[in-house]
């Protein structure tokens, strides 16, 4: 299982695009494959935790600066829930179980972002709001990349309408 994707539903992508190629597939798979009716994506939605990263398009970081802040939010989202209830703990480890669901993407300015962590309170999602250092590319202080995890419902309910980067 790679990006969160079993083996199963990997195939019924690639079936649904014709074979392609495993691109056509995966975009396939977090862009549409949800919203067939009937399919469900890895069992009771409900029971389903992903992660996702929103990343600050505005800031225009270069590709190696973007990896380094999603990592930086990565780490600390999961370093906040080990440090909270055992309900976050538990909520880590079927993530982790199940293939630890992530996905990258756009958002389009810091206002945006600031918006969107104030919905993930609002629905008491963990959450984690990277500030940058400001030793390389961009100014110290700018928010680069805000993490969410959660059921999956909830969190789609923040980030559904966002591009993948």
């Amino acid at each position: 299982m790679e990006l969160g994707i079993s083996e199963d539903k990997a195939k019924e992508a690639l079936i649904k695009t014709g074979n392609q190629s495993s691109d056509s597939a995966a975009l396939f798979y977090f862009s549409e494959l949800e919203m067939f009716s009937g399919y469900e994506v890895g069992g009771s939605e409900s029971d389903v935790y992903k992660m996702v990263f929103v990343v600050n398009m505005e800031l225009s970081m270069g590709i190696g600066k973007v990896a380094a802040q999603v990592a930086h939010a990565a780490v600390g989202l999961y370093q906040v829930m080990l440090e909270e209830s055992g309900n976050l703990r538990q909520m880590l480890t079927t993530w982790d179980n199940d293939g630890g669901k992530k996905i990258v993407l756009k958002g389009h300015s810091t206002e945006h972002i600031l918006d969107l962590q104030a919905q993930a309170c609002q629905l008491k999602l963990p959450n984690f709001l990277v500030q940058d250092a400001g030793k390389t590319q961009i100014a110290a202080g700018s928010r680069t990349v805000l993490a969410i995890m959660g059921e999956e419902n909830l969190v789609n309910q923040v980030t559904g309408s966002l591009q993948l980067l």
